[in-house]
């Protein structure tokens, strides 16, 4: 039970991890309808901004504001560049281009900090355990990922269901004329919206940083994840995203958990370890078509979007 109780809060805490990353990628999708590929880049470039900055000013407070401004500049900066150049344009042209922007990053990424991996240690006042419950410590970093994150999702609801710039947002992605008829600047929105959406992911880097290496190419492999946590959710719905995130977090922790001792007690071990670990990576994606069968719109599509 106890071993459960631990599993699941590991479940939660990569679903609040993988929403920080879906978030601001459904807001671009969502508004803009451009498909990002490069989105896991700006959460490369977060994870190694807040390695440098916690390298050279031995902070992590600085390291964890570090790792969103650099990403949301780097935004801002590729959408100004690249990105409102693809509006127009049809998906296809967007995904070539966003492509050719992973490849880019990376290169510079190599050129700037070198191909060795980089490494920041969790501080010392957060290295340490809390029990949650009677004889179930849990790290207190990963405590802390679970708590921003759902801060994180709270401050989004405000801001998207409840403050003037929501209704901005919501207005830009069903009818931009009227809005730049009111006197909006949509390029300007947009482009903010973009850089929001590019801090978000950089937040998630600087998180990551203490819990696996920072290196080049580290974006690409948590990308499909935020596409599976959108598809599921609801394209363009940040509802949608977060409750996709947790099922996909749970799913995965669990099944990788779980699913050797299971087939353990009807298999050979060494049958059920290979067997196990094919199907804890197939386990997100029959969510998906499990979840996609029954509502071929997501969970929580956006309004206007059918969800039978």
């Amino acid at each position: 039970m106890l071993l459960f109780f631990e599993q699941l809060l590991n479940g939660v805490q990569l679903g609040v991890f993988l929403f920080l990353l879906a978030a601001g990628l459904t807001l671009i999708f969502g508004i803009m309808g451009v498909i990002n590929l490069a989105h896991g880049s700006l959460y490369m470039a977060g994870a190694f901004a807040s390695a440098l900055a916690l390298r050279l000013s031995g902070s992590f407070t600085l390291a964890l504001i570090a790792a969103p401004l650099a990403a949301g500049l780097v935004g801002l900066a590729m959408e100004v560049i690249v990105i409102r150049r693809l509006y127009a344009r049809d998906h296809l042209d967007q995904v070539l281009a966003t492509f050719g922007l992973i490849l880019f990053f990376n290169e510079i990424a190599a050129i700037s900090f070198g191909r060795q991996p980089l490494f920041m240690n969790i501080p010392p006042a957060l290295n340490s355990t809390v029990e949650l419950l009677p004889g179930a410590p849990y790290p207190v970093y990963r405590l802390l990922i679970i708590i921003a994150g759902l801060l994180v999702a709270g401050l989004l609801y405000v801001l998207i269901s409840r403050s003037r710039a929501g209704s901005l947002i919501r207005a830009g992605s069903t009818d931009q004329e009227m809005l730049s008829a009111l006197g909006i600047n949509v390029k300007m929105l947009f482009a903010l919206v973009f850089a929001f959406g590019a801090m978000l992911a950089g937040f998630a880097g600087g998180l990551a940083g203490p819990l696996l290496s920072v290196e080049i190419g580290m974006g690409e492999n948590i990308l499909i994840l935020t596409f599976v946590v959108i598809v599921i959710g609801g394209i363009g719905s940040i509802r949608g995203a977060f409750a996709g995130a947790l099922l996909v977090g749970i799913a995965d922790t669990l099944g990788r958990a779980f699913l050797p001792g299971l087939l353990k007690l009807m298999l050979p071990p060494a049958e059920a370890d290979g067997i196990a670990a094919g199907l804890a990576s197939m386990a997100i994606y029959i969510l998906m078509a499990g979840i996609l069968i029954w509502r071929p719109a997501g969970l929580f599509p956006p309004q206007g979007r059918s969800g039978a």
